[in-house]
């Protein structure tokens, strides 16, 4: 199977292959994490969220018309299904009482200092701030077609983008300033 060509796999994933769409998913399954988890900002939500990515993907294979490459039509259902469960979570969090974390979450191993520090900056936005700069910045989507799918106007979209690109500078402002506090040269996060 792995001597055909994409569109060969393609066809075959659309008709039901099995081995096909196994195939189409260990090629694109890092590229739809990615993405996801961008979106999600938790490695446990972003893995719910590629999931839901993987299902609507394998329904909607029989609908792929090759007018777009596979990747870009993949990559756009797996933003939607995410902005999709991250509305869905949001609606049911307001709706329940919040519960005190009980476990922290430590740092990835092999993350650099910048990732931490970009990354927690990226926490500290509110939502639709963050979607905004991760499609726009990120992804590079339009703000028409971020409009599109979040359901607000490109102008909202840009204002979104211009607050969110502010709050991060000023998040990040002492970025490259040594901590001298604590008397070492590491770098505060």
């Amino acid at each position: 199977m792995t001597d055909l060509s994409e569109a060969q796999i393609i066809r075959k994933a659309c008709a039901g292959d099995g081995s096909a769409i196994r195939l189409l998913y260990e090629r694109y399954a890092p590229r739809v994490y990615a993405v996801v988890r961008r979106i999600a900002a938790d490695d446990d939500v972003a893995q719910d969220y590629a999931q839901e990515a993987w299902i609507r993907a394998i329904r909607a294979l029989p609908t792929f018309r090759g007018d777009s490459r596979f990747s870009t039509w993949l990559h756009r259902i797996a933003v939607n299904a995410a902005l999709q469960a991250l509305r869905k979570s949001q609606t049911r969090t307001r709706r329940e009482a919040p519960m005190p974390d009980t476990l922290p979450v430590g740092p990835r191993a092999g993350d650099t200092l910048l990732e931490k520090r970009l990354e927690a900056a990226m926490d500290r936005l509110p939502d639709g701030m963050r979607q905004v700069l991760i499609l726009h910045d990120v992804e590079g989507y339009t703000h028409e077609e971020i409009g599109e799918v979040m359901g607000v106007t490109s102008g909202t979209s840009k204002s979104q983008l211009f607050k969110a690109r502010a709050r991060m500078r000023e998040f990040l402002s002492d970025l490259g300033q040594p901590d001298m506090e604590s008397g070492a040269e590491a770098w505060s996060i």
